[in-house]
């Protein structure tokens, strides 16, 4: 059944950080595509999880690695949904923590195919739908960032931090470029987050370095996630903020 409400893509919407966001977004009156890579349980219930508040939403597998699989991600979703007016890039990978003499290029182009070109495919594609000059409605672009982004990632993750690095400064251009084609576009920085990206103690040992004294939820980035997403954010464009508990 047709609709007139918003449609976002979550791209990485099955676990984490987005399945949080794609659930509170549906609540919240967005329908909503959820993409995801492997776990095909986890997407259902995700979907089933917006569709019981309401909304639309659809599970499209894909991987935001692979420019192919972008392309087929949006036409599912155009086909599913409707022209989607707005994107929460939420996937993210980290390969195994090292330090740089000991990681492999492999790695380094893997994380930088995910985590830094995949979100400016996704965003190309999303302008081509919603910007007003290819006939859209406008819409807004919340892009998944990292603490790492500013701390730097020594001694394990450096590959990483510098490809959250190339998030935060694809949103400030990006917000620049966009804002006259009525397409917002925001960062949000999580911390220490307890989702599933983390090797096993890492949570442990690195909490006591938070100011407030705990790790973070996914739900509670995800709070910020939707509302710059939100109409309630629409002063708000080219910000990155900082959901990391003082760290």
């Amino acid at each position: 059944m047709a609709s007139d409400a918003p449609i976002v893509i979550v791209a990485g919407g099955s676990r984490g950080i987005g399945a949080a966001a794609a659930k509170l977004a549906g609540s919240r009156g967005f329908d909503v595509a959820v993409n995801y890579l492997r776990d095909d349980k986890a997407a259902d219930a995700v979907v089933a999880a917006i569709r019981q508040s309401g909304r639309r939403a659809v599970a499209i597998r894909g991987d935001m690695g692979r420019e192919e699989d972008i392309a087929r991600m949006f036409d599912g979703v155009v086909r599913e949904l409707g022209r989607p007016t707005h994107l929460i890039y939420s996937c993210g990978i980290t390969g195994n923590p090292s330090r740089v003499e000991a990681v492999a290029t492999q790695t380094l182009r893997e994380v930088f195919d995910v985590n830094a070109i995949g979100p400016l495919i996704c965003a190309r594609t999303l302008i081509k739908h919603a910007s007003r000059s290819h006939g859209g409605r406008g819409g807004a672009v919340v892009l998944l960032s990292s603490a790492a982004a500013t701390i730097g990632g020594a001694g394990e993750y450096v590959w990483y931090a510098a490809s959250k690095g190339a998030i935060d400064s694809m949103t400030l251009g990006l917000a620049r470029e966009l804002a006259g084609e009525g397409i917002r576009v925001n960062a949000v920085q999580p911390g220490l987050i307890a989702t599933e990206i983390h090797v096993p103690g890492r949570l442990e040992r690195l909490a006591p370095s938070t100011p407030i004294g705990r790790v973070g939820t996914a739900e509670e980035v995800a709070e910020a996630v939707v509302f710059l997403l939100s109409d309630n954010a629409s002063y708000i464009t080219g910000s990155i903020l900082r959901v990391g508990g003082g760290r």
